[in-house]
């Protein structure tokens, strides 16, 4: 399977080619996915990937750095089920609401310090999301839930290590081709790091914090059709929600 013009491998499509999944609903909770200043997934209906959506994932699923290493994050995985899933889950949940509320405190009165305490709890996350990877592989919505499953995300965007995020992405590629995660999850990995690899993005996700605007994105003349297709809504209304929340 090769990448359409539009998407990368691996990202499910809901309305054309190949691509095509059954569109089978998933609602996640209220809960959004920063790591950028822009409206994340919350109650809105997200389409998850069919099951035999996209076949040929795996080591094509998206441009891939790193093919060889992908493999050791999570390679030996001890599926997560019953009361572990129940504790990394809640882990991943306190841990969101910790980088949340620090980088709320920062944001309302910026200092040195406090700046310095929102690295430190986006270093410490990243760390601990390491590990429930490598142990359990990336935690899915199938797995911990849409609440966490959505914190490792955010985890994930906030982490300061390229590599991690990229070995991530893979792993959450490979989850919505089987449909165990969201569309949009994909989405917003792939452009969070097509952004730090000086490449356009895909779906918008990603805004300059300086312009307000979102970087550069491939073949925008189709960019809101992209978004529907993983669930997210057109451009400019994300761009009214950024502008009416200051």
């Amino acid at each position: 399977m090769t990448a359409s013009p539009d998407h990368p491998v691996g990202t499910p499509t809901t309305s054309r080619g190949p691509d095509a999944s059954d569109g089978s609903p998933a609602v996640l909770p209220a809960r959004a996915v920063p790591g950028t200043p822009v409206t994340g997934p919350t109650e809105a209906t997200v389409p998850l990937a069919g099951r035999d959506a996209v076949s040929a994932v795996g080591r094509d699923a998206v441009p891939l750095a790193e093919r060889d290493t992908v493999p050791a994050v999570g390679q030996d995985a001890a599926p997560l089920v019953g009361e572990a899933a129940s504790l990394v889950a809640a882990e991943l949940v306190r841990r969101a609401d910790a980088d949340r509320e620090s980088t709320r405190e920062a944001g309302a009165a910026p200092t040195a310090e406090r700046r310095r305490s929102v690295a430190r709890c986006r270093r410490d996350n990243a760390e601990a999301l390491a590990v429930i990877v490598r142990l359990h592989g990336w935690p899915t919505v199938e797995a911990v839930g849409g609440a966490a499953s959505t914190a490792a995300l955010m985890i994930l965007l906030h982490a300061p290590d390229l590599g991690f995020r990229m070995r991530c992405r893979d792993l959450i590629a490979q989850a919505t081709a089987d449909g165990r995660c969201p569309a949009v999850h994909l989405a917003y990995i792939v452009d969070h790091c097509a952004v730090e690899l000086g490449e356009p993005q895909f779906y918008g996700t990603r805004i300059n914090p300086v312009t307000l605007r979102p970087y550069p994105v491939r073949r925008p003349q189709t960019l809101d059709e992209r978004r529907r297709d993983v669930g997210l809504g057109p451009l400019e209304e994300q761009m009214r929600a950024l502008r009416a929340h200051g």
